[in-house]
């Protein structure tokens, strides 16, 4: 079951691309987090997904918010991928102990030992105010993040 809207989003502390942790409530009080979990890093979907945050990163900005994207990937491949996407936020490393975030969000599939496609959209107070999700071949779009952010 996943993190419904009006709980407080699992605090987690997982590595990003360049071997830094990161904790979710390292945000709490400071930025608003749009936290994005995808499949698998090198896949067109998840590469044209963040490729377009990248191009929107601004927009993010001026709403206070930091952008985390979350999958089972290993360090030495988000360092690869964000170096060759040019993906300067954050690509965080859930791959051991395998999917134990994805799992505490309920975005783990367990067969497929990837993540699904689901956003949380959480506040500066750390409380998931809107979720976004879409099947493994279909991106979300960030227009749905953004309007999110503006109504808080």
């Amino acid at each position: 079951m996943t993190i419904p809207v009006g709980e407080r989003a699992p605090d987690f502390e997982l590595k990003d691309n360049h071997g830094a942790p990161v904790r979710l409530s390292d945000f709490r009080g400071q930025k608003n987090v749009v936290l994005l979990f995808y499949p698998f890093a090198f896949t067109g979907v998840c590469t044209g997904e963040l490729g377009e945050i990248r191009d929107r990163l601004k927009e993010f900005a001026e709403r206070d918010t930091e952008v985390l994207a979350v999958s089972n990937d290993s360090i030495h491949t988000l360092r690869v991928f964000g170096e060759q996407e040019d993906l300067p936020f954050p690509l965080l490393s859930d791959f051991w102990p395998h999917g134990n975030v994805s799992r505490a969000y309920g975005v783990l599939d367990e067969d497929k030992g990837c993540a699904v496609r689901k956003t949380f959209v959480i506040d500066k107070e750390g409380v998931v105010r809107r979720t976004v999700s879409s099947g493994m071949a279909d991106a979300r779009d960030p227009d749905e993040y953004l309007a999110a952010l503006d109504a808080l």
